[in-house]
């Protein structure tokens, strides 16, 4: 991996480009003004120094380290037959190489390096919130310094270049053009802005799942009430044995007067990854123009916006990209773009620019807040591409795998059939549990959730889903997770769930 110490270490990163054939991505990120390195006496870094990095150990080497039934973590490639490997797919080349250019002047030795979870409970919820590494959440220090530093500078004079490269770095790893992706805080705030924007007469529909997220759910009906609309619900099978059936679901819920489809790449409760290209393209064909709620697609499975095809494509960057959180994005279709507005208007309303659009302008300034977040996107990228040799396709292979035989363990234990196909499964996967006996808590947490956490040491949510009294565990895997975990989920779950 590249290593940038400072502004002086610019012309390394020239050359590294050099050699890189994939001249798009190159002119992308060529620019970015990386944040100076701070003082050795507040960090551990010492720019110029011979002090460097050694390569990963064991623990950090291979795409299937973590599923290794005996427990134990390989250290070779005698450990990684290749039949293990077989899921690791050919990808596009920014996914490949978006990741191989970032600020970060070292990588960690250990998984303990690289993450800050506390380790006092089995954090088995990486889908609700993410977790950022550690080496991102010090390119955001960075970055934060620097605006402090002088910020009339960092803001008028420094932000709009930034801002620029840290989109197009996105851009490439999302198979979209940059000048079609704007920033937002998260995908309900991308949510928002689309539906806010879409012109709706009354009796028209706009089409959900009953899997929505229900911010967004709550998004679509506020939306079609203040036109006289109406929101139609299409029913998503769970269990269920193959994609086809949440296309034949969606498609027979459409009508006459279906304007807009809010579809999920990945459904909230139940982890599963929908046939999201097919989704579109068959309600294109009928009119009916998709927003994609993909805020779990990002780094966990390969997103090609533009091989999508939908109008709008919102997704979160905290989640599985491992960004610091408060960073989003909303991408927009070129023929839609004139008519979307931010949820909140600023100077860039009013305001003309001869080299940037309209709708970079109306999102970019939202007035005075903190960009950093946003500007550490990159380094997320960066960081969590180095984590495995072969960079993130390996990575969401790894994860894949993971929560797949977790799934098998739970199953097994719980004497019950895995509700879904492997093939739309990412990494999170949702398992039935038996019927809930008590109320739920504030905010419909169930009453076992808490006791999991409190008395088990395991963060890991209980979902009522489709609704109370049913209920469903999804457990999350990524790179800090192993096993043996699961297996003592499972364990605990059969004690508390046995009469």
């Amino acid at each position: 991996m590249l290593v940038v110490t400072s502004i002086a270490a610019l012309p390394d990163l020239f050359d590294f480009f050099a050699s890189v054939s994939h001249r798009r991505f190159e002119s992308a990120i060529s620019d970015i003004p990386f944040p100076p390195a701070q003082d050795t006496k507040d960090d551990d870094r010492q720019p110029g120094s011979d002090k460097q990095a050694g390569p990963y150990p064991a623990s950090l080497q291979g795409g299937d380290i973590l599923v290794a039934e005996n427990g134990r973590q390989p250290d070779s490639e005698e450990d990684h037959p290749e039949k293990e490997r077989n899921d690791v797919k050919t990808v596009r080349p920014g996914l490949a190489l978006v990741g191989r250019v970032g600020t970060l002047e070292k990588m960690p030795g250990t998984l303990d390096e690289f993450w800050t979870l506390d380790g006092s409970t089995d954090f088995l919820d990486h889908g609700s919130f993410g977790a950022t590494p550690k080496p991102v959440q010090e390119e955001q220090a960075r970055w934060r310094r620097r605006l402090e530093a002088q910020p009339v500078r960092f803001f008028q004079r420094e932000l709009e270049t930034t801002l620029d490269n840290a989109r197009a770095a996105l851009a490439e790893f999302l198979g979209a053009p940059s000048d079609d992706l704007v920033f937002v805080p998260n995908a309900t705030s991308g949510v928002n802005a689309a539906l806010r924007s879409y012109d709706l007469d009354p009796g028209d529909q706009i089409l959900i799942t009953d899997q929505a997220y229900n911010a967004c759910a709550n998004a679509a009906r506020y939306a079609a009430s203040r036109a006289g609309a109406e929101v139609v619900v299409a029913s998503v099978p769970f269990p269920l044995q193959s994609g086809a059936e949440v296309v034949d679901s969606i498609m027979d819920s459409v009508g006459e007067r279906t304007r807009l489809a809010i579809v999920e790449h990945v459904t909230s409760p139940t982890g599963l990854i929908l046939p999201i290209a097919d989704v579109v393209a068959r309600l294109l064909d009928r009119g009916v123009e998709v927003l994609v709620d993909g805020a779990h697609a990002p780094g966990m499975v390969d997103v090609d916006i533009s091989e999508i095809g939908a109008t709008f494509y919102v997704g979160n960057c905290h989640k599985w990209l491992c960004a610091p959180k408060g960073v989003g994005f909303l991408y927009v279709a070129p023929d839609h773009q004139s008519s979307v507005v931010p949820t909140v208007v600023s100077h860039g309303y009013n305001t003309e620019h001869e080299k940037r659009s309209r709708f970079h302008l109306l999102f970019d300034w939202p007035g005075t807040q903190d960009p950093t977040a946003l500007l550490s996107v990159p380094a997320a990228l960066s960081a969590m591409d180095g984590l495995r040799p072969g960079g993130w396709p390996v990575l969401m292979a790894s994860n894949r795998r993971l929560a797949l035989r977790a799934q098998e363990i739970i199953c097994e234990c719980l004497d019950v059939e895995p509700p879904a196909p492997e093939d739309m499964v990412g990494a999170m996967a949702a398992i039935p549990l038996p019927d809930a006996d008590e109320q739920p808590l504030v905010y419909g947490r169930d009453p076992l959730q808490d006791r999991l956490f409190f008395e088990d040491r395991f963060e890991v949510p209980l979902l009522h889903w489709p609704e109370w009294p049913s209920r469903l565990i999804r457990i999350s895997a990524q790179s800090y997770n192993t096993l043996d975990q699961y297996e003592r989920l499972a364990d605990v779950l059969r004690r508390r769930l046995t009469p």
